[in-house]
């Protein structure tokens, strides 16, 4: 290679490197985002665990999100109330009234409880145990598999499993909701952490296969609901759920529960 070709190299080479330069200096001003200070601001508040219990696909998300106005300065449920409010000082608006929540397990199908219909080997995990025949080891095909695939996933490590049968300690719960995603039976809702009287189950079978399968089961009987004074209580597919915001806490539901699994927390 001579002189002349070296320098015509180098030259090519120049002109190649503005001719780029050019074009990733008009690519960023066609394609350039204006990033919301508020945005930025929100984003440093919230904890970054990007858990997507708030309902988005993460923290960056939610931020965006509240700085539209299109999300709750309480989002958040694992920031709880200290993010909150110090979201809402960013955004200029009021916390309001702040509700805890927790994962609640709707199943009380401890060992004990709950009827075999075979022996499961396999992978420990109930995602697997789900897919066996029945979605289920257990007469009951909708209770709690108790292989811990909840607790797994809390990174509080605010569950375990006790007797086959996962549970919560609401004190390190932060209501994520990976628990709730994670769980094949759909079993785990989060709720109000104040919620005194809860519902132990969730099983859809009529009250004869529930009878049969769990000595701990709903049998739709709907005493609960026929004594509830303020119309707290609904029946979906065989089973009672309370209506929280009409809950007056007077306790005569569980008192009327002739399976006793209305809770009292």
């Amino acid at each position: 290679m001579n002189i002349n070709e070296i320098i015509i190299a180098v030259a090519a080479a120049g002109i190649l490197s503005v001719v780029i330069g050019i074009i990733l200096s008009v690519a960023e001003k066609v394609f350039h985002v204006e990033e919301n200070e508020l945005q930025i601001a929100v984003r440093e508040v919230l904890p970054g665990s990007n858990c997507g219990g708030c309902g988005y696909a993460g923290c960056d998300s939610l931020a965006e999100a509240i700085a539209k106005g299109e999300a709750e300065v309480s989002a958040c449920p694992v920031g709880g109330k200290p993010v909150a409010e110090k979201i809402a000082k960013i955004m200029g608006k009021e916390v309001g009234e702040f509700e805890r929540k927790v994962a609640y397990v709707k199943c009380d199908g401890t060992r004990e409880k709950k009827h075999i219909d075979y022996n499961y080997v396999g992978v420990d995990s109930c995602a697997y145990a789900a897919k066996m025949p029945g979605s289920s080891p257990y007469s009951c095909k909708y209770g709690c598999l108790g292989y811990g695939s909840c607790a797994k996933v809390c990174d509080e490590r605010a569950i375990r499993i006790i007797d086959s049968k996962a549970v919560v300690d609401e004190e390190l719960c932060v209501a994520c909701g990976k628990c709730v995603k994670v769980c094949p039976h759909n079993l785990i809702e989060l709720i109000p952490a104040n919620a005194k009287y809860r519902v132990q189950c969730s099983s859809r079978s009529k009250g004869k296969d529930v009878t049969a399968a769990c000595s701990a089961g709903c049998i739709a009987c709907g005493i609960c609901a026929k004594n509830c004074p303020s119309q707290a209580i609904v029946f979906e597919n065989n089973i009672a759920k309370i209506d929280y915001t009409k809950c007056t806490r007077c306790g005569i539901c569980a008192e009327k529960c002739p399976r006793k699994i209305i809770k009292v927390y």
